[in-house]
């Protein structure tokens, strides 16, 4: 374990130095016009995946879908085979103003390192590299790196691809690298998380936009009945209303207010939604979250009753809930509750299934072991309100496989939003974490004391 501690530490600066070269490719999928820079990150990661002992290692893609990395490694006899999930895509920046620095020039400050990607997913890349490298020539294990090219846009190609790959994908235990840890100071294991889907509706009360001081009084208008609409989605305290969706509970860590409030930034007098457990809100219950509407801009309005307005609409999943049904229940409440008699339609987009992991087998045990002799603390396991739609591809591919979901973010991530970061002392800890799974899984017949 020494030398594997000593070698993990020898690799970081080297580690560090390729991640930072991968942040400065902004290899953003949603972007059209970024399909130079998506060529780019995957030419880089190929090298660097070569340069850390793969030897196999190939782009592939499938038709519409985004260029991913495959490198190999074969295993020695009689030890399992690992895959190495990463993606080297990342999202949009948003607003440049938004940013205290240049997204795609990374840069520490107070012991992180900022830049689009310098944790979601790149370091999930970097902590992969950071393994191989460290146990090099000793490596007891067969590894499989797949790097995906479009999970930010919901993989839509990934289950195409692992079907077409199917055989170089073979593996015993596949590692995703793409979640959270408890803290910078706790790790965690993922084990749930919640489903998703999307839809889009509209409301239309006039076939052509009226003045507000002529018709208004006696006519409704389309966005005051959206916006009445869009308030039946939940109670009072803030539950969802709409019935017929699975709410569950979760065996969690305790999370206080205090420590939701700091790391989601609520603004003071601002009250917390729902009832029950914070976990269970945030884990194993369902949720409902407006995430945008048309309508004019407050500089482009004008008095008229407007004849349509339109939102989209989140919808995360509890585990243990079906994605299809939970969305069927979202259009028929919205469809149920038109104010007015207003004309609602309700336009069904992309799902992704909730998923619970096992918490038993040998690679399960084998994560915890690592994970406390890395962090010097024992391993929590977590539910995760988000979802990862490619988790559920993946289990029907392998099905005999453990998947373990782990991460290199930290509750001030702030993946998806400006000023996105990776803690870099807790990334060392994950290196070392990984590199002592890796050791341990290749150990014949090994399930830790």
């Amino acid at each position: 374990m020494e030398s594997v501690r000593e070698s993990v530490a020898k690799v970081m600066p080297s580690v560090r130095a390729d991640l930072e070269r991968m942040v400065r490719i902004p290899s953003v999928s949603a972007d059209p016009a970024a399909g130079q820079h998506m060529a780019a990150s995957a030419e880089l990661v190929a090298t660097l995946l070569r340069a850390a002992g793969l030897s196999d290692v190939e782009i592939l893609t499938v038709d519409g879908g985004q260029p991913a990395v495959v490198g190999r490694r074969p295993a020695p006899p009689g030890a399992p085979t690992v895959l190495l999930y990463a993606h080297h895509d990342v999202q949009p920046v948003g607003a440049r103003s938004d940013w205290a620095s240049d997204p795609f020039a990374p840069e520490e400050r107070e012991g992180r390192l900022f830049g689009r990607g310098a944790s979601d997913d790149k370091a999930g890349i970097a902590l992969h590299l950071a393994a191989l490298r460290a146990l090099g020539d000793e490596l007891p294990v067969g590894v499989v790196v797949l790097i995906e090219g479009e999970e930010e846009i919901g993989s839509p190609t990934l289950r195409q691809f692992l079907t077409t790959y199917a055989q170089r994908l073979a593996a015993d235990v596949v590692i995703l690298a793409d979640s959270t840890n408890w803290t910078v100071d706790v790790p965690a294991l993922t084990t749930s998380l919640r489903g998703g889907n999307h839809v889009t509706v509209e409301v239309r009360t006039l076939d052509h936009a009226v003045h507000s001081g002529m018709y208004g009084g006696a006519v409704p208008d389309a966005l005051t009945s959206l916006c009445r609409l869009l308030a039946t989605l939940h109670d009072v305290e803030g539950n969802v209303a709409v019935r017929g969706l699975v709410a569950g509970t979760s065996a969690a860590p305790e999370l206080t207010e205090g420590q939701l409030r700091a790391d989601a930034g609520v603004l003071d007098g601002v009250h917390l939604i729902g009832s029950g457990s914070l976990t269970d809100r945030l884990w194993s219950r369902p949720a409902v979250t407006v995430i945008g509407i048309d309508a004019p801009t407050v500089a482009d309005a004008s008095p008229t009753l407007l004849p349509a307005a339109r939102a989209a609409i989140s919808l995360r999943v509890a585990p243990g809930d079906d994605v299809i049904r939970a969305q069927a229940a979202l259009i028929a409440h919205l469809e149920s509750n038109a104010p007015w008699g207003a004309r609602v339609t309700v336009t069904a987009k992309g799902t992704a299934s909730p998923y619970t992991a096992a918490t038993s087998g040998r690679a399960y045990d084998a994560a915890h072991w690592a994970f406390e002799q890395a962090w010097g603390t024992e391993a929590v396991d977590i539910g995760v309100g988000g979802s990862i739609p490619f988790i559920a591809a993946f289990a029907e591919l392998l099905p005999d496989a453990e998947i373990l979901i782990t991460g290199v973010e930290d509750p001030d991530t702030r993946a998806h939003g400006p000023n996105e970061s990776l803690h870099l002392g807790m990334f060392g800890r994950c290196c070392l974490a990984e590199s002592l799974l890796l050791a341990r899984l290749g150990e014949t017949g090994t399930a830790p004391a």
